[in-house]
């Protein structure tokens, strides 16, 4: 779930008002040597040891993999360069190679002007790239603008949006096309959804055969993309009658889609076309359709590469920065967020979930850096397979577990509120097993509040019945707990044996440079010193743009 959320991004005003002064959590971040009691919820009787996983030293090699000399004068072009990991990646890699050639960016843009508008606004005006401002000083701007080429296109549509002009020049000049587009909308339409995420693969490789000097075709795809599986999931390539039912027709369920827009209009439309892709992903095995999709995607890859080199990576649930270019850098309020701010600012203590469920996350920095390795591991010589890595966290010796997710953010929001009205006192959060069960104990948690706040302006009367306001928030959390159910429950560990292998060709002074060893983090140092106090800036960024 290298992904937004439509129920996370549509209702992110929901946390903006009575907001606390934008300096507070800043003052009151908690030091980096924490205690490691436990906070348990009522509903758990046992405790899970919770100990800090040393990193693994490798041995140090003359030069690795050689990551820095690939690097070194190559040009690329990039999807998706705007989104959360995108825009990471060519920070890395300007921040990591000044040298590097051209970067061109596809870009959704009526014209070339609205294209250069959003290179700045979007890119070279953020504030992920502070350090490649301090170390370009003045001659920045001109940097960024000589290194990055805003290109009009979508992956989306019919040769990839581009002109003819474009395609020409971009296919004389890259070295590797890098695949961060992706539709990440768990419930997405399903027309969109199969656009981008099932065929958008398929324009990129007939690009890609154009391209006169290639070396690598780098797809970034999700490691939920398996489906519905429990045990231990590999680092296989998918593949439409092996290891995907060959049932699955893509032309056949793209008809499906263009048929449901022929057949219905307006608001009829978008929310059958939502009902389309859970039913057609429910029916072969995915949870949504997002994953659903991005399935189709690696299985076009696979059957339609030809020789042309390719890599997959499948990050998991991908949060914020853990070191660089600074730690807590995040962009959208993504996957765990509506959770905890529900908790944090709602108060609303219940969460439909199992405590003990994986909760596979990985930092958006060590995503990046191990894109990086690879591309520069496979853009040397032929790739005679399609090689697959999943970025994930689950594999280790003490993988994070959903309630110490709940567990951490309860800890850091009862030391710092998300808002003044935010009591200090949290309940610690109840995990249901049912969505009925879920659905009464939130329902009666705003009834309780709705009570107490009309004693409190002297009505004393019996208050039982939820107001309009109270069932949209109920409706919300109800909306909410439908769509991460089944990463919830997830019982699945992702193999890593790729991933792993890749790390330990790394030099020591690469190691140093492109860190992507999830085995080392410290779950309760990240969530409390740094994705949380992240989290909170986002929040106030969006609340002030």
């Amino acid at each position: 779930m290298a992904t937004t959320n439509l129920v996370a991004t549509c209702t992110t005003d929901r946390f903006f008002s009575s907001f606390c002064n934008p300096n507070y959590f800043l003052a009151h971040r908690l030091p980096q040597t924490i205690h490691r009691d436990r906070v348990l919820t009522s509903c758990c009787n046992s405790e899970l040891p919770l100990k800090a996983v040393k990193p693994v030293v490798m041995p140090e090699t003359s030069d690795g993999i050689g990551i820095v000399r690939f690097l070194k004068g190559k040009s690329y072009f990039v999807t998706g360069a705007t989104g959360f990991l995108g825009k990471v990646l060519i920070e890395k890699l300007l921040r990591a190679s000044p040298e590097i050639g051209k970067i061109f960016i596809q870009m959704k843009s009526k014209d070339q002007e609205s294209a250069n508008k959003r290179l700045y606004d979007e890119i070279i005006s953020s504030d992920l790239f502070k350090l490649l401002k301090q170390m370009h000083g003045r001659s920045y701007e001109a940097f960024m603008k000589s290194k990055l080429i805003p290109i009009i296109g979508d992956i989306g549509e019919e040769n990839l949006g581009m002109n003819s002009e474009a395609a020409d020049k971009i296919s004389e000049e890259i070295d590797v096309i890098i695949n961060c587009a992706g539709r990440t909308t768990f419930d997405d339409r399903y027309d969109a959804a199969l656009s981008v995420n099932a065929l958008g693969p398929d324009r990129l490789l007939s690009f890609a055969r154009e391209c006169k000097k290639l070396k690598l075709l780098l797809h970034v795809s999700t490691a939920f993309v398996t489906g519905k599986r429990e045990g231990t999931v590999l680092e296989t390539p998918l593949c439409i009658g092996e290891n995907i039912t060959s049932d699955l027709n893509i032309e056949t369920e793209a008809k499906l889609a263009s048929e449901a827009v022929r057949k219905f209009h307006g608001r009829e439309r978008l929310k059958k076309l939502k009902e389309l892709g859970n039913e057609r992903a429910q029916s072969y095995g995915w949870e949504k359709v997002y994953t659903f999709t991005k399935a189709m995607g690696e299985s076009v890859i696979h059957s339609k590469r030809g020789n042309l080199p390719i890599v997959i990576i499948r990050p998991s649930i991908i949060e914020s920065s853990y070191n660089e270019p600074f730690p807590g850098w995040l962009q959208g309020i993504r996957m765990t967020s509506p959770v905890i701010l529900g908790n944090g600012k709602d108060q609303i203590p219940d969460l439909l979930g199992d405590y003990q469920s994986s909760c596979d996350v990985i930092p958006v920095d060590m995503v990046a850096n191990a894109i990086i390795a690879a591309m520069a591991k496979h853009g040397c010589g032929y790739v005679p397979e399609v090689k697959v890595y999943n970025v994930t966290s689950t594999s280790h010796a003490n993988p994070l577990r959903l309630g110490e997710v709940m567990d951490f953010s309860h800890k850091h929001l009862c030391d710092s509120p998300l808002t003044e009205t935010t009591t200090k006192d949290l309940e610690r959060m109840k995990f249901h097993s049912s969505l009925e069960e879920f659905t009464s104990s939130v329902s009666n948690a705003i009834t309780k509040q709705e009570k107490e706040m009309k004693n409190g302006e002297g009505e004393a009367e019996s208050h039982t019945t939820l107001s309009m306001k109270g069932k949209r928030t109920l409706k919300y959390f109800v909306s909410l707990a439908k769509t991460y159910q089944p990463y919830m429950f997830f019982q699945a560990r992702f193999d890593d044996t790729n991933t792993r292998s890749l790390l330990q060709e790394l030099s020591m002074e690469e190691r140093k440079m492109f860190e992507f060893d999830g085995s080392g983090i410290d779950w309760e140092h990240y969530f409390i010193n740094i994705h949380l106090p992240g989290l909170k800036r986002e929040l106030l960024r969006q609340r002030s743009s």
